[in-house]
């Protein structure tokens, strides 16, 4: 269950970078990298 997760917030944060990259704004980027950041963590974890 953990990986399904992990693998939708990487999917989820890349989504963001681009939304941060087409807007051209901070925010939706930093956001991306959280996620990214909490997948690695919970694929870690296993």
């Amino acid at each position: 269950m953990k990986k399904i997760v992990a693998f939708l917030l990487i999917i989820l944060g890349f989504i963001m970078f681009y939304l941060a990259y087409d807007i051209g704004g901070l925010p939706p980027a930093i956001t991306g990298f959280g996620f990214i950041l909490i997948a690695l963590v919970f694929l870690k974890k296993d």
